[in-house]
């Protein structure tokens, strides 16, 4: 398959994720970040920067039905345990439209459940119709491939790195499964926003977990991106795919920008 964008160690595609999945090698993928559609665009409204702003996004996020919708995740998730290597992981991140389904589909495909975390969101959006408790988080379920290997997981790192922002993270304790941290950032938006955009925070947390310098990294719903961002940054090596060219664009634009800032900097080192 031809790529849409390509450099040293990151590539973007512009296609169906299954149809990328089925290219790569069996058993070649060290970890998966997926944040999949959460198919609730169906009209609805919600609060963004405190105006009352549509919930659709656009057709990839309208739903099929319960049956076609879990058949879509189990789908999807069976192609990356093919590409997974046996101690690889894959996390993944949703609301409850979205999360409890591929939860089970992750059963399902027999994987390893090894967390779910919650991303407590500090900032969180207020409740539009003051009916039901502000959404104020996200899950995330950590899941390997195969039982009987040992993923990665750098606990050390976890429990005694530099984590600000989080002010539930306490200093020289075990990182627990509640993470806060905000929305993203402005400067993360500046070339263009999606929808469910996820903060760098986030992700840089998730790839020092559960991964190494080196190891192969794939977003099969890649949006702007921030997976490719993270694992960049920390030495890794990204691959992601998405159907919608506009925010594939962005994502190319935050790679280029975060490439010269980082040659700049080893520039002035030497």
């Amino acid at each position: 398959m031809q790529s849409y964008f390509e450099k040293p160690k990151f590539k973007l595609y512009h296609a169906n994720c299954l149809e990328l999945l089925a290219e790569l090698p069996e058993n070649s993928v060290d970890m998966v970040f997926a944040d999949p559609p959460y198919l609730l665009s169906n009209g609805g409204f919600t609060v963004h920067a405190g105006r009352r702003v549509s919930v659709n996004k656009g057709e990839w996020d309208k739903s099929n039905g319960l049956k076609k919708d879990f058949e879509f995740h189990l789908t999807w998730i069976e192609a990356v345990k093919r590409v997974l290597k046996p101690h690889g992981t894959i996390w993944i991140s949703g609301t409850y439209h979205s999360i409890y389904q591929c939860g089970f589909a992750l059963q399902v495909a027999k994987f390893h459940i090894l967390n779910d975390i919650a991303w407590f969101k500090p900032n969180a959006s207020p409740n539009l119709s003051c009916r039901y408790f502000t959404a104020s988080h996200e899950t995330l379920l950590w899941a390997r491939k195969d039982k009987n290997a040992k993923h990665i997981f750098n606990y050390d790192l976890m429990k005694n790195g530099n984590w600000p922002g989080d002010q539930l993270k306490k200093p020289g304790l075990q990182m627990r499964s509640v993470w806060a941290m905000g929305t993203p950032k402005t400067v993360e938006k500046k070339f263009g926003k999606h929808p469910t955009q996820k903060p760098e925070d986030l992700l840089k947390r998730i790839v020092l977990a559960s991964t190494n310098k080196g190891d192969l990294i794939v977003d099969p719903f890649a949006g702007s991106s921030t997976t490719g961002i993270a694992a960049y940054l920390l030495g890794r090596h990204f691959i992601g795919v998405d159907t919608e060219p506009k925010y594939l664009n962005v994502s190319i634009k935050r790679f280029e920008e975060l490439d010269r800032n980082l040659k700049n900097k080893f520039s002035k080192k030497v």
